[in-house]
């Protein structure tokens, strides 16, 4: 298909991208933001007026709609949902450029400073003759997820022009907070309505997930005891010092930048403070749960070893997951995923299907009862100055997402 199949879809992304919708993680609201809300609050309207049924917005934030069957059939009915937040990078006044025609090869000068460059990122090697979308160097895009917001909308839009196209009853989510890892919490699945759905969150052409990372988050609070350095000797507790001694203590290779795959790690986050007082923060990963549960006992036994040694405890850790990896669920029943990988064949894009070192609401979403693995919605370098995305892409997107409803129905 070209790229004038679906005429709004672009349009209506950058139009997306350009409203701040960064979430807040030292919020206490939900959604974290008013900025967010605001974007839900227009888009639940858009939703409306393209003629969408049952326009509702949800305690938690999300915005729900439906387009009802237009066959007797008795079809399972499918959902998409995708997050409108973006990730912890600059979000204020996004100013998408477009590169036309990409030789796959030329670096793009995003500003005077930074340049998006094969060097740097070899991916762009893959879009020679692509119309790329990229931020202008002082923001992120917001592709994550604003692409697939426009590509679910695009679609939904499509399929209401288009009423010969044959589909059973199809809901639509659109949520807060999933870059902050609370978006899902609290997700109605029985009001949502669907026997299994799909995120469109995914990055680069034919991504489909159905394993994640199961993952959880640590707070470490250190109490130091701060003397004169001169008189310190057998005295002085640093709590800096405490800090970087239980990071030594960790797995040496267990970290994000020297691991892949299946590899899990220990990701810090945050190291603050004084001698007096410190704080840390992690991040936790495994796509194993036996050994996700190691691992998380593993930073259990280093704080309370070392608060023996002190004789008191100095080192308070607080750890909860955050969620789990959805192969555990999905291995049991894989229609939607054999659903989608035929809808990316018949379209001739190939399915690349690895386990995802991330996580996505449908994590949480299919342990709160609701199997849904995760789409491409054609991101690359997401979360930051350097993120693109390439409008061919995000036009196959749509074709798939209409490609799986329509073998749906059959």
């Amino acid at each position: 298909m070209t790229e004038t199949v679906y005429p709004n879809l672009i349009d209506r992304f950058v139009r997306y991208a350009k409203v701040n919708t960064r979430s807040n993680e030292e919020s206490t609201t939900v959604p974290s933001d008013p900025k967010e809300v605001a974007f839900l609050t227009d888009l639940a309207t858009e939703l409306k007026d393209l003629g969408l049924e049952n326009v509702r917005t949800m305690a938690d934030g999300y915005v729900f709609a439906e387009l009802a069957a237009n066959t007797d059939a008795d079809v399972p009915t499918i959902g998409f949902i995708s997050h409108v937040d973006t990730a912890d990078f600059n979000s204020e006044n996004v100013n998408p450029q477009f590169v036309e025609n990409y030789d796959g090869q030329s670096d793009i000068k995003l500003n005077e400073e930074y340049t998006l460059s094969p060097a740097d990122f070899p991916s762009l090697k893959k879009y020679a003759g692509h119309t790329l979308i990229t931020s202008d160097g002082t923001t992120l895009l917001g592709a994550d997820d604003k692409s697939g917001v426009a590509e679910i909308v695009s679609a939904a839009e499509y399929l209401i022009a288009n009423p010969d196209i044959k589909h059973g009853k199809v809901v639509f989510g659109f949520g807060p907070d999933e870059e902050i890892g609370i978006g899902a919490d609290n997700f109605h699945v029985a009001e949502f309505g669907a026997d299994f759905a799909y995120t469109v969150d995914g990055g680069p052409l034919g991504e489909l997930e159905w394993e994640t990372f199961s993952a959880a988050a640590a707070t470490i609070k250190i109490q130091g005891r701060n003397v004169h350095p001169g008189s310190a000797k057998d005295t002085m507790v640093n709590a800096l010092q405490v800090a970087m001694d239980l990071h030594a203590a960790l797995p040496a290779g267990d970290r994000p930048e020297l691991t892949e795959g299946r590899q899990g790690f220990f990701h810090i986050l945050k190291l603050t403070g004084t001698p007096e007082e410190a704080e840390m923060a992690y991040i936790i990963r495994d796509h194993d749960r036996v050994i996700f549960e190691q691992r998380k006992q593993i930073l259990r036994d280093i704080v309370e070893k070392m608060n023996g040694e002190f004789g008191l405890e100095r080192i308070k850790l607080e750890m909860n997951d955050q969620y789990y990896n959805m192969g555990e669920i999905l291995k049991d029943d894989m229609t939607p995923v054999d659903l989608a990988e035929a809808a990316m064949k018949a379209l001739d894009i190939k399915p690349v299907i690895e386990p995802v070192r991330g996580g996505t609401d449908g994590s949480k979403i299919t342990f709160l009862g609701l199997p849904t693995p995760n789409l491409f919605a054609g991101g690359e370098n997401m979360h930051g100055r350097y993120e693109y995305v390439s409008t061919k892409v995000m036009n196959q997107a749509v074709d798939t997402i209409l490609k799986i409803i329509e073998l749906n129905n059959k």
